[in-house]
């Protein structure tokens, strides 16, 4: 069993770059990461996000967490890549990252926030304020899918 990291020591910071080994590692704790991925798309990745946050592990200067926000800049807007490593779990920094993403996105004006919640992941968003979206269906787009 993986020991628990101590979260007190943890500050949030928004980034327009970080180094791309640490955010890969944060990928892989989420599942996100395959070795076809070239470590060359991560700097765009966190430059083409409307907002970047990593939770940083001040000792180290290591970041523990991530989550980032898609966003037109006006209206609408994504909560993306919320992740946090396993020994960091359970103690609130999910909590704080995401809190942190919705007041960059209220501070620019942007009142529909949306998000696809990971399985388990649910009582996070709503205790935060998100609701399930009555009557829509997440999609994803498959090329040579039955369109073809």
């Amino acid at each position: 069993m993986e020991k628990m990291a101590d979260a007190g020591d943890v500050t949030l910071r928004q980034v327009r770059q970080w180094d791309c080994t640490n955010i890969i590692e944060l990928y892989i704790a989420g599942g996100w990461w395959n070795e076809e991925r070239d470590a060359s798309s991560i700097q765009p990745l966190i430059t083409g996000s409307f907002a970047f946050v990593v939770a940083v592990e001040s000792s180290s200067g290591r970041a523990v967490g991530m989550g980032r926000v898609i966003a037109d800049g006006v209206s609408d807007a994504y909560l993306q890549d919320v992740v946090v490593l396993p020994s960091y779990r359970k103690q609130g920094i999910g909590r704080r990252i995401v809190a942190e993403l919705i007041q960059v996105c209220t501070a620019a004006g942007i009142s529909w926030i949306g998000l696809i919640a990971e399985p388990g992941s649910a009582g996070l968003y709503a205790a935060l304020g998100f609701t399930p979206l009555a009557g829509h269906l997440p999609m994803l787009y498959r090329p040579g899918g039955p369109h073809a």
